[in-house]
């Protein structure tokens, strides 16, 4: 009797085609809630802010001089009473013709004053100033309105606050504002062998390092976690922890047990609570990934990712697929790192069959160094490197190559 035809794999997913299905399948999440601008850092603005005034509200001065008129001082040497002094919070009064202010940075210049000159170009002799700079009009005045002007739009709905936007956002007098609540992650860890810092490493078991890496990458992404811990191979258990993981919680995210061995009970148990997508995808580390729902009673189901449980493979694809899932759901819009072209001062012979993910590092000559050791299972080259290297499958690259880079700072935050 002839043998049945083996079923062929469906090929592997690009990075591109499951990144676009995962980004397709997010529902952004529409409650909102006010909080505090001191208290918004990371959070995504629910809706846009513009600013009720200018910025700054009026004229000032840039630097500690003296205000006076551009005029008055025809050549270096002129000499000018000094007739008040302004220093920044006070409003001073009309400048006289032939006089001049003493003034401090962020001091209003006064009506008539057209110039500051810095005080190291002024000698100050008794009341007068000896002025040996001759100014510009204009020279060292922030004019009203040259950073905001009143009206305008400052910050877009969808922005991931910064420190910098929250300086922004309190710079026009935002004292609250209107952000995306947080989402909400469940995560839990399987697999027997896995043991926590702390414990006595029995034979045959290992410390769960990926426990520490994506609690740390979810709370840099602002994310309320709850965390499950460890659960026991078996399917029994993993389908109740899934059904309380679901509970209150947008996504669901556990590391290894992934896979179709004997011990690996995450497939038929999201199965069985909701459905599951498995993904080979075209890329080194991280080949497998699995996307899905698990019920939830009446309520949307919540999304789940499984992600390898080898620690590196773990870490590079939550920073390529989680990462932009969470902040989609945030109601980010561009959620792409930027890829930065630069040197490799390195040769790799050969490139691997699938898009590698090569950690490295910036070197003092400007060019990137690659660590000696890109196995799944070396957690130091992620501490060691500033970044990743997209590499396409097959690329070798030789010295003096152009790459593309992708800084650790624009996927760790």
């Amino acid at each position: 009797m002839p043998e049945a035809a083996a079923t062929p794999r469906p090929p592997m997913l690009t990075l591109a085609q499951a990144l676009a299905t995962l980004l397709d399948g997010a529902r952004p999440i529409t409650q909102t809630e006010r909080v505090d601008t001191l208290l918004a850092n990371t959070r995504v603005l629910a809706s846009p802010v513009s600013s009720a005034l200018d910025v700054p509200p009026a004229d000032n001065t840039a630097m500690d001089g003296y205000a006076l008129r551009a005029a008055d001082v025809p050549a270096a040497g002129t000499r000018l009473r000094v007739t008040q002094r302004i220093p920044a919070g006070h409003v001073g009064t009309a400048l006289e013709p032939g006089s001049a202010a003493r003034i401090f940075t962020g001091g209003l210049i006064p009506p008539g004053a057209d110039a500051v000159v810095m005080q190291e170009q002024c000698t100050a002799e008794g009341g007068d100033v000896v002025v040996n700079h001759v100014p510009r009009a204009g020279e060292w005045v922030r004019r009203a309105g040259e950073d905001i002007r009143a009206g305008s739009r400052i910050l877009a709905a969808g922005t991931r606050l910064t420190p910098q936007a929250l300086g922004l956002a309190a710079s026009v007098g935002q004292a609250a504002l209107d952000v995306v609540r947080r989402v909400r992650v469940a995560v839990f860890f399987t697999g027997d062998e896995l043991a926590m810092p702390g414990e006595p490493l029995r034979p045959g078991a290992i410390y769960n390092s990926n426990r520490f890496t994506l609690r740390g990458l979810l709370e840099n992404l602002g994310c309320e976690v709850s965390d499950f811990g460890i659960v026991p191979d078996s399917l029994a258990a993993t389908r109740a922890t899934l059904r309380r993981a679901a509970d209150g919680h947008d996504l669901i995210i556990t590391s290894g047990g992934v896979s179709v061995g004997d011990e690996d009970h995450i497939r038929p148990a999201v199965q069985a609570e909701g459905r599951l997508d498995l993904w080979q995808i075209a890329i080194k580390p991280g080949k497998p990934l699995a996307f899905g729902q698990v019920a939830r009673g009446e309520a949307p189901p919540a999304f789940f990712l499984g992600l390898p449980g080898n620690p590196v493979s773990s870490f590079v694809t939550f920073l390529l697929f989680v990462r932009p899932f969470i902040l989609r759901l945030q109601g980010v819009a561009d959620v792409a790192p930027r890829r930065l072209p630069l040197r490799a001062d390195f040769t790799l012979e050969k490139g691997d069959r699938r898009n590698e993910f090569l950690r490295a590092r910036l070197n003092a000559q400007g060019g990137l160094e690659l660590f000696p050791n890109q196995s799944s299972g070396v957690l130091t080259s992620t501490v060691w490197g500033d970044g990743l290297i997209d590499n396409p499958p097959g690329q070798a690259i030789r010295a003096g190559d152009i790459v593309q880079f992708i800084p650790f700072g624009e996927l760790l935050y």
